[in-house]
């Protein structure tokens, strides 16, 4: 079951690059005012991924995986940040591009 939570967090990674980049396609279209929610759910599913990886860090201290924990942490934590920061990044292009379109 714990495993999931990696494929979970994987995929919830994925759709919070996703938003972002399918709201910036549809920005030449007229009355487009659901980047706001899609930069909302980008976030959110960002949060909740990174919120696995931090459930699973957890389950592997409970069973004591020490070892797992050691080759896995530094790799989680690169890969966490990018995540975070790209998510970042695009949500801020888009409000700029939908900032820029409303004036």
């Amino acid at each position: 079951m714990y495993g999931l939570l990696n494929v979970g967090s994987l995929v919830l990674g994925l759709i919070a690059w996703i938003l972002p980049i399918a709201s910036l396609t549809k920005h030449n279209k007229d009355n487009n005012k659901t980047w706001v929610l899609f930069s909302i759910a980008s976030i959110s599913a960002c949060v909740i991924s990174l919120l696995f990886q931090i459930l699973y860090n957890d389950y592997l201290v409970r069973i004591e995986a020490w070892v797992a924990l050691m080759d896995t942490s530094k790799a989680v934590v690169r890969l966490s940040s990018l995540l975070a920061v790209v998510t970042i990044v695009l949500n801020v292009i888009t409000a700029i591009v939908y900032n820029k379109k409303s004036k």
